[in-house]
C-alpha cells in the first residue's frame, strides 16, 4: 500500500496531470480553484447544520431561529451558485427542520 494518506495521493494525481495546449492548462487551474471554493462552501454549510442541532439541544430560541436561518440561506445560495442541485437543498433543509423539531419535542 502506498504511505500518503489518500487526500494527499488524489492531490498529487492532479497535480501531475496537466495539458499541454495553453487554454486546457488555465482550464485545468481553474478546475482546482473551483472545487476548493465549492468544497469550502459545502464545509460551512455543514458546520452552520452542526451549530443548528447544537443549539436544538441546548434549548436556546433566539440563537436557534438564527443559526436555522443562517444554514437555510447558505443552502439557497449554494444552490444560486450552482454548488448544490436544488433537490439536495431542499432534502437537507427539510431534514434539519424534522431534526430540529424532534429535538425540540423532547
Amino acid at each position: 500500500m502506498c504511505s500518503a494518506s489518500l487526500p494527499e495521493r488524489k492531490s498529487k494525481e492532479r497535480q501531475n496531470k496537466m495539458a499541454n495546449i495553453k487554454s486546457a492548462k488555465k482550464r485545468v487551474l481553474i478546475a482546482e480553484r473551483n472545487r476548493l471554493r465549492n468544497q469550502a462552501f459545502r464545509t460551512s454549510i455543514k458546520t452552520a447544520v452542526k451549530k443548528v442541532l447544537e443549539l436544538a439541544n441546548a434549548e436556546d430560541a433566539d440563537a436557534l431561529k438564527s443559526a436555522l436561518s443562517k444554514a437555510y440561506q447558505l443552502c439557497d445560495k449554494a444552490v444560486s451558485k450552482g454548488i448544490l442541485h436544488k433537490n439536495t437543498a431542499a432534502r437537507k433543509k427539510s431534514r434539519l427542520t424534522k431534526a430540529v423539531n424532534k429535538l425540540q419535542a423532547k
